[in-house]
């Protein structure tokens, strides 16, 4: 297991939860004895705390606490008028659960963890869901050169060109992230906006190779997309698949294009 992997592995560890998973106490071995990886691991822990936090600063309203009693007891004296309905409901949505799974994952070899179907979509996800997770850049650098040398060296897509909108917003630096057994990298641009506590960008380029993406066609023309809260825009250009996403809609994207 390397850094990137241990990285993938630990976005989903909670402090004190999962610890005895096989993949997750070796990638937290490998943080012991990696100081890169053990300050980004810290890092990391310390915005899910922040952000744990926050929620349960969370007011509770007023007489929520009666009115889940209320609409439960409703609930219940219908699920018992319906029984028979809902236990076969219930049936056939396990099974339509399971077949979703099946296509939806992929088979994992032993000691590795369980890949994401290799689609365009899921693709989108997981780069939306690094670019939210509160990721530690690998390198802090404001100059486009620097950064594509660096991730030259690194063995990730560096042979990228940046859309004429994103040439003069502000570079803060980049990071390799993994897609299946791929590396993607990622470029981080910050849009003048205030950023939130621990926030370090609000503008994401990713990039790879677009043969690692399944069956992706030459989009020639942006592709926009929603993905969790983010507006995403997906294009290819000489063999690269580029992929940026930021909080907005259409018209705040095109901006950078």
């Amino acid at each position: 297991m390397n850094r990137d992997e241990a990285k993938t592995i630990l976005l989903l560890y909670r402090s004190g939860a999962d610890a005895t998973d096989p993949e997750i106490a070796e990638a937290l071995a490998l943080a012991k004895s990696d100081p890169e990886l053990s300050r980004w691991l810290e890092e990391q822990q310390a915005r899910q705390e922040a952000l744990r936090g926050k929620f349960r600063q969370i007011p509770i309203p007023a007489g929520l606490k009666e009115q889940i009693i209320s609409e439960q007891a409703a609930a219940t004296r219908a699920a018992a008028r319906r029984e028979k309905v809902v236990g076969a409901a219930a049936v056939a949505a396990i099974a339509v659960s399971l077949l979703m799974l099946a296509w939806f994952f992929m088979p994992s070899r032993p000691g590795q963890p369980r890949l994401l179907a290799n689609t365009l979509d899921n693709y989108r996800l997981q780069m939306v869901n690094l670019a939210l997770s509160g990721y530690a850049m690998d390198m802090t650098a404001n100059d486009a050169g620097q950064i594509q040398a660096f991730l030259a060296n690194k063995q990730a897509p560096s042979s990228y060109t940046l859309p004429a909108g994103l040439k003069n917003t502000a570079l803060i630096g980049c990071a390799v992230g993994r897609w299946q057994h791929s590396k993607a990298s990622l470029i981080c641009f910050r849009t003048g906006k205030p950023l939130a506590p621990g926030q370090q960008s609000d503008l994401w380029l990713f990039v790879i190779n677009q043969a690692e993406v399944n069956d992706v066609p030459a989009i020639t023309s942006p592709q926009y997309a929603k993905v969790r809260g983010l507006i995403t825009a997906t294009w290819t250009q000489n063999g690269q698949l580029y992929l940026l996403g930021t909080a907005g809609d259409e018209q705040t994207i095109k901006k950078y294009l």
